[in-house]
């Protein structure tokens, strides 16, 4: 009935926003509200593609709903690392108390890449009479939990108009881009401002006791640590609160509990991968077996099964990994790919210590790597079906 009403409504405040009406320059506008209510009855031509009953709006929808348990688990850290750094324990045992702080800090950040990220969007669009893209549902909360809560804002709204024009707009919008738009915001960010992301501390937020300002604290995440003094940091180590996301780190890539209950939805309604996110847990799993099958220094040593644990990798082999944009399109090249992503992710942590995370410029660099390989395979299974043949004829 409500439905009904709506489409109605919609119907009929329609007509001047069509191609020619008077509010005509308005089209692609109206086209992304109304797409957003209803389903579209029209037909992809290019771009991503979404070959069943579902269209692209909703099935972003349903990657942004898989992002949720992460990004409450986010806004509860938040105010749990905060109170923790300040002293007030009491605090940091109120559950609601540290998820509103935290729900307060994070906001800021969601609302300023939505607004930036959609008006650049809305503003292409316009311009070139298209429809509105809908990948910014996603990279629009994506990015925001891939950095310390501590960013200014004036650098996230940065951050987010390089990744849409740059990332995106340039080649074409949606379904078009080649590396993914969240990781070349944050990319932006630690290569134009290093000391606000250095991918080993984060920064807590907001004033402690009698209103004394504590942006300044940083706290080492458990990678960070490990990095810096492997040794006595795995010997300190807490695997629960690994697991849990009880730690410093980005906003949404600390719980692998939540981040795991995120990957059950997306291979549940099958909008994610299982091939990409599966092969780069198998990826850094079998890197880390070999470094340790070496030995010869303690990143070496430490346990292969940390690693999905620790920094990014897991919300990285989830979220971002299964890009289907900027991932391999064929079976075979998800798996290579993906594998590839977690062994790269591993190397980078075990042999360059000065960047102990490793996941951002993994699956960036299989970004660019991804066209090649299904080109590879696509080249390779024609050369064996073409042999199968003339054995057939034969």
């Amino acid at each position: 009935m409500i439905a009904k009403l709506l489409r109605s409504v919609v119907d009929k405040v329609k007509p001047p926003f069509e191609k020619g009406g008077k509010l005509g320059f308005l089209h692609s506008t109206f086209d992304a509200f109304e797409t957003f209510l209803f389903v579209p009855n029209t037909t992809t031509r290019k771009g991503a593609h979404i070959r069943d009953a579902n269209d692209l709006k909703r099935t972003m929808i349903v990657v942004v709903l898989a992002l949720v348990p992460a990004l409450l688990f986010g806004m509860y850290n938040i105010g749990l690392q905060h109170f923790r750094a300040v002293g007030d324990l009491a605090a940091a045992g109120a559950i609601w108390g540290c998820f509103w702080y935290g729900f307060v800090r994070m906001l800021p950040l969601i609302l300023v890449s939505y607004i930036v990220g959609l008006g650049i969007e809305f503003a292409f669009a316009q311009k070139r009479g298209h429809e509105v893209n809908e990948g910014f549902l996603v990279s629009g909360l994506l990015i925001p939990m891939i950095m310390p809560i501590d960013m200014p804002l004036w650098m996230v709204a940065l951050a987010v108009a390089f990744a849409v024009i740059i990332g995106k707009e340039v080649f074409g919008g949606t379904g078009m881009n080649v590396f993914n738009p969240a990781l070349l915001a944050r990319a932006f960010v630690f290569f134009s401002y290093t000391s606000f992301i250095s991918g080993d501390k984060v920064w807590i937020r907001g004033a402690g006791k009698g209103g004394e300002y504590i942006d300044g604290f940083s706290g080492a995440t458990p990678l960070g640590q490990i990095s810096e003094n492997a040794q006595q940091a795995l010997a300190d180590a807490n695997i629960w609160d690994w697991i849990v996301g009880t730690i410093p780190g980005s906003i949404g890539e600390t719980s692998f509990i939540a981040i795991m209950i995120g990957a059950v939805i997306l291979l549940w309604t099958g909008t994610a991968s299982w091939r990409v996110m599966g092969s780069v847990f198998a990826g850094g799993l079998a890197m880390g077996l070999l470094f340790n099958a070496i030995g010869g220094s303690p990143l070496m040593d430490m346990p292969f099964w940390y690693h999905p644990l620790l920094g990014g990798f897991a919300f990285g082999a989830v979220f971002m990994a299964t890009d289907p944009v900027t991932a391999a399109q064929t079976n075979c090249g998800k798996l290579i790919v993906g594998f590839l992503i977690g062994v790269l992710t591993v190397l980078i942590r075990v042999v360059n210590p000065g960047y102990p995370e490793g996941m951002m410029l993994s699956i960036l660099f299989m970004n660019a790597m991804a066209p090649l390989i299904d080109h590879i395979v696509v080249g390779n299974n024609i050369r064996r079906r073409r042999s199968d043949r003339r054995r057939t004829l034969r």
